[in-house]
């Protein structure tokens, strides 16, 4: 009786066991970590661009809103330009106030 040999195959039909190690995955290389990096990176500041922008057209909003006649801007503008040195003082008192509180 003639035993034939299929690949992978002993003689009494076992299965042969290959002890080599598999090749190790495939790490990405520093070109495409540091692109990946890159990329990131230009997300974010993408993102905090878009915040500020979004920041900066409420304040410009608000401050035309305060500019109107009538509104807290409006008269802090006309008394200065009245009394310059005035509202340098008062300014300067406020300044001071603030200070020693902390």
């Amino acid at each position: 009786m003639t035993a034939s040999l299929q690949s992978g195959q002993n003689f009494e039909g076992m299965a042969i066991v290959s002890f080599e190690t598999p090749p190790p995955p495939l790490q990405p290389g520093m070109a495409e970590i540091a692109i990946d990096t890159a990329t990131d990176v230009s997300r974010t500041i993408t993102e905090l661009s878009d915040g500020l922008r979004v920041a900066i057209d409420r304040l410009s909003h608000a401050i035309a809103t305060a500019r109107q006649p009538g509104k807290p801007l409006s008269t802090i503008s006309a008394i200065t330009r009245e009394a310059p040195l005035a509202s340098l003082f008062v300014a300067f008192l406020f300044g001071v106030a603030v200070a020693r509180r902390r």
